[in-house]
């Protein structure tokens, strides 16, 4: 099984990647949030920080694109092409109102003559210069049944690799997964295909796997791996132990990092609420202490808080 990490914009940025590749590993593909350029800019200072090699020491490294206009997609392209990249991965899938309400991410979807406008130009130009150009997608803006389409859609182009997560944009991320369109997608999809949507544990995959009949080889997890940084071993292995241990020396590599980068303490404190608010679900009775990592202003606060935590 290969195993690629999803893109979380706030959470997966250089710092979580070189952090979990070195605590952890297991991961074939780290996907770095999205860039999204603009006419005026192909990608500001703090996207380049983020995508730069030299700032990532993780496997294998994809950036992704959001925008639904071709030649942004193609300048930005050629900004990553002079980094070395090689691989582009195009946002298909976000849910976000801003985003959709300029046509990109998911709201890029009902859009089909705009969108094959956009994958013509952007294949083109791919195969022109040798970039392999990759797709992550949800089934659709308002129906499922959309994905028919999109299926035909990307059928006619070289889609390095099909990612699906299997909702609507509506669906945000609530609610199971239609996994029925993914058998759809291995039936009739003629690029590599790969899962995306509530793997949380071994049981998840295994449901998955038994529900298509199909043994899923690719797998994407973002907010199960949050939740639980052991997942990626669990699913290789079986394991369903969570190694506290090396949990607790991701979270002070992480918290220690963030400070080198950030200030003053309730910035960095802030990066860390938001990494407990999957992180909790992992840890038995910890109501109280939640309340109080998310209050905390000052190191010393949030250092007595965890300690009651180790």
């Amino acid at each position: 099984m290969k195993l690629y990490l999803a893109p979380l914009e706030g959470i997966t940025g250089y710092i979580f990647r070189n952090s979990y590749e070195k605590l952890y590993g297991n991961i074939d593909k780290y996907f770095a949030p999205f860039v999204s350029p603009t006419e005026c800019c192909a990608l500001t200072p703090k996207e380049r920080k983020d995508i730069n090699p030299d700032n990532n020491q993780v496997s294998y490294l994809v950036p992704q694109i959001l925008t639904c206009k071709s030649s942004c997609f193609i300048d930005a392209t050629k900004e990553l092409q002079q980094m070395g990249y090689e691989e582009i991965n195009l946002n298909l899938g976000c849910p976000s109102g801003t985003v959709c309400a300029k046509g990109k991410g998911a709201g890029f979807l009902p859009e089909t003559d705009k969108l094959k406008s956009f994958l013509d130009d952007i294949y083109a130009y791919g195969d022109a210069n040798n970039i392999k150009i990759s797709i992550k997608t949800r089934l659709g803006f308002y129906l499922a049944d959309e994905f028919y389409d999109l299926i035909e859609i990307f059928n006619d182009y070289p889609v390095h690799e099909l990612i699906v997560h299997p909702r609507v944009r509506t669906d945000y991320y609530k609610g199971e997964p239609r996994q029925e369109y993914y058998a759809y997608a291995l039936d009739h999809a003629k690029c590599p295909l790969v899962y995306n949507g509530n793997i949380f544990s071994k049981d998840d995959y295994d449901n998955l796997c038994q529900k298509l009949n199909h043994n899923v080889d690719t797998v994407m997890i973002g907010r199960g791996v949050l939740a639980n940084p052991s997942l990626t071993n669990e699913l290789l292995t079986g394991n369903t132990n969570i190694d506290f241990n090396r949990f607790w020396e991701l979270h002070d590599t992480l918290y220690h990092e963030y400070q080198k980068v950030m200030s003053p303490d309730i910035n960095v404190l802030f990066k860390m609420r938001e990494l407990w608010t999957y992180w909790k679900s992992s840890f038995e009775e910890i109501d109280r202490d939640y309340k109080h990592i998310m209050k905390a202003k000052k190191y010393a606060e949030y250092e007595s808080i965890l300690r009651n935590l180790r």
